[in-house]
């Protein structure tokens, strides 16, 4: 036995023949500064991470939700850092965003907070719902406490929503066309 050889060896290259990546290894993690420049970073990460995995079809909707999700935890966190998940999983994209921002005890804080919230991510709404995908927030279930937010994406509808596709027999509209409507 060599020197160097140990109980627990860790493998090598050799050992471990490189797998490419595919769309349900896609599993990033990352803090965040809660700063302004958080979301461009975000936009970024989220159309290497889809391109790297085969996922580039679903870009243009999950590089809005994952930007709209960071931006609303920037806003909204006390803390100096933000927390953001990526995972595709099931044909489907899961995006979390976890903030600092304790959940309100007293009900009017709690109603009034959740209100501006929802108000803030109004766009990521749009653009969930053209994808047929669901959305929410509630508590963190993380030590420390804070506000979870959350977003799932299904791959068909996401890709369809990037080319003006349609759903359901309803055409898909784009945020920028939806800006204005009130249902």
């Amino acid at each position: 036995m060599s020197p160097l050889a140990t109980a627990c060896s860790v493998p090598t290259s050799p050992d471990r023949p490189p797998t490419p990546p595919a769309p349900e290894s896609l599993a990033y993690s990352l803090t965040l500064p809660a700063a302004p420049h958080s979301p461009a970073v975000v936009r970024a990460a989220t159309r290497t991470f889809l391109r790297t995995h085969g996922l580039s079809g679903m870009t243009d909707a999950a590089v809005q939700v994952a930007s709209e999700l960071t931006a609303c935890a920037c806003a909204f966190a006390p803390a100096s850092e933000v927390y953001l998940s990526l995972r595709y999983r099931d044909g489907t994209l899961r995006v979390v965003l976890y903030d600092g921002h304790p959940r309100h005890t007293h009900p009017r804080l709690a109603a009034a907070c959740d209100t501006r919230r929802r108000a803030t991510l109004r766009v990521l709404g749009c653009v969930v719902r053209a994808c047929a995908g669901d959305w929410g927030f509630g508590d963190a279930r993380e030590p420390g406490g804070g506000t979870r937010m959350w977003a799932v994406l299904p791959h068909a509808a996401a890709c369809r929503f990037a080319q003006g596709g349609e759903r359901a027999g309803e055409r898909v509209t784009p945020p920028s066309e939806q800006a204005g409507r009130t249902d």
